[in-house]
């Protein structure tokens, strides 16, 4: 509330959408760790230790070549064309109706998608801590919502470049401090030897290219994921686009890829660690055992830092830094999905930055904030009600779909000089996905023993990619450049 007060003083719709591209790199770069890591990341990475190991990092050396992308190709052209919403180089290159069709695509993943991430963790914190004390699921996660929207309805994004350093800040403290009190409650010997055994220095998947998580998939998947869901994505592209030009969001990005790298090897360090306490402690696992298999991982460490934590540190040492840790993680991840969400409405669909009167524009916006975090709300509600028949994973499958034809929409017109009809983009838009959908769900019967893993994200761009080539003719850039002389 603080660093609220002092960041949006005089603020005006300018800082809450770019924060007046006065933001320092290094401050955008390290709280960004916190933003793209979210509280999922802090329960669920951990947990995937215990069935797969370290092949995580299959996924995250393909990030790493996702992010090269973002940096010398994406970002030059969000500075070349002065991007608020990067949505609007889609207006520019095809038309507004594709300029629609793209925000609806990133409105309904981001919304998908920051529900779901701060759904599990108000769900954890529900199952372990606030039931006990008789306070609804219901209210812990009103309260929450009211929370980032005070901190964020003034300044926005010019305050969440500053809380996202804070939260990253603890986040980062908790899982340190984590990682050593359980290494040295396990002592030195037994923790490095119990890591070995759970392959902290084997990462790749070699011995079968039909699992999901085969080396070249999990490259390929981080990949795509990476340039789709960051450098395609509003939420993630709007603090980079707060630095003052183009050599420092670069930098930026570059710097944040090689913490990230580092941060996702402790996490995985983290969870092995767990498993190994685990194995220490027979009323623990009893406990993680008698649990529903589907959710079990997920509450691995959660189980260890609230219920048989005692062990570990010194008095509830574990469990303060573990709600701190995850706490800070939600926040991060969900207050800049609450800000990206209302500058991608105010700006790609309501035209608000259009408005010559700035009274009526900052009214606009102010209702639009309050709209996305009543949305929020109900559908963080409604993946309570119905998460006993999967459909968590169900939301999370959909959202990855619809980044799919944001990265055939993008790269097409990156890399393609001729044009398509404004009209027509659309049906590729909503048929790719929805192919891509079928197959996933029909996949063995075409494929015995083969599973696709995240590069079917990669499949639903190329495919979009390739439908709108046949769409397109020749002419192109002629009539384009005519239109808007930024993209000559």
């Amino acid at each position: 509330m603080g660093i609220s007060f002092l960041t949006s003083r005089g603020a005006k719709n300018d800082a809450f959408f770019s924060g007046n591209k006065s933001s320092k790199w290094y401050l955008v770069s390290f709280g960004m760790i916190g933003a793209s890591l979210s509280g999922i990341t802090f329960i669920s990475v951990p947990g995937m230790v215990g069935t797969e190991g370290f092949s995580y990092m299959q996924m995250v050396i393909g990030y790493m070549f996702g992010y090269a992308v973002i940096a010398f190709v994406l970002l030059p052209l969000y500075y070349r064309l002065n991007l608020t919403s990067i949505y609007s180089y889609l207006g520019g290159r095809y038309g507004e109706n594709t300029h629609r069709v793209g925000a609806g695509f990133f409105l309904l993943s981001r919304i998908l998608g920051a529900s779901v991430r701060l759904f599990l963790v108000a769900d954890v914190l529900d199952y372990f801590v606030l039931s006990q004390y008789g306070i609804s699921f219901e209210i812990s996660v009103l309260i929450t919502l009211l929370l980032i929207y005070v901190y964020t309805y003034r300044g926005g994004i010019k305050t969440i470049v500053w809380t996202d350093t804070l939260q990253t800040s603890f986040m980062l403290l908790s899982l340190g401090i984590s990682v050593y009190l359980i290494y040295n409650s396990l002592g030195a010997d037994a923790a490095q030897e119990g890591m070995r055994s759970l392959g902290v220095v084997d990462w790749f998947v070699t011995d079968d290219i039909g699992k999901s998580n085969y080396w070249l998939k999990g490259i390929l998947g981080g990949f795509f994921i990476t340039v789709a869901m960051t450098g395609l994505d509003q939420d993630m592209m709007q603090k980079n686009l707060t630095c003052k030009n183009e050599k420092e969001a670069k930098k930026n990005m570059i710097w944040f890829s090689i913490i990230l790298f580092a941060v996702n090897i402790v996490f995985l360090i983290l969870g092995s660690l767990l498993f190994l306490y685990m194995d220490s402690q027979p009323e623990i696992q009893e406990m993680f055992m008698g649990m529903d298999e589907s959710s079990r991982a997920d509450r691995l460490f959660p189980l260890i830092a609230l219920s048989g934590g005692e062990g570990v540190g010194l008095g509830g040492t574990i469990g303060v830094l573990f709600i701190l840790g995850l706490v800070a993680a939600a926040y991060s991840s969900a207050d800049s999905a609450l800000t990206s969400l209302t500058t991608s409405a105010s700006v790609d669909i309501f035209k608000v930055d259009k408005l010559s009167n700035q009274r009526k524009a900052e009214r606009q916006r102010k209702w639009i904030h309050v709209g996305m975090t009543v949305i929020l709300f109900f559908v963080i509600l409604l993946a309570n009600a119905f998460k006993e028949q999967n459909v968590i994973n169900t939301l999370f499958k959909l959202a990855g779909y619809t980044y799919g034809p944001l990265l055939g929409l993008f790269f097409f017109g990156i890399i393609s000089k001729r044009t398509v009809s404004d009209k027509l983009t659309w049906i590729i838009c909503l048929a790719v996905p929805a192919l891509c959908f079928l197959y996933k769900t029909f996949e063995q019967d075409i494929f015995p023993g083969y599973t696709t893993g995240h590069e079917l994200l990669g499949i639903n761009g190329l495919l979009c990619f390739v439908g709108l080539y046949f769409l397109s003719k020749r002419p192109a850039m002629d009539e384009i450049i005519a239109k808007n002389p930024k993209l000559n």
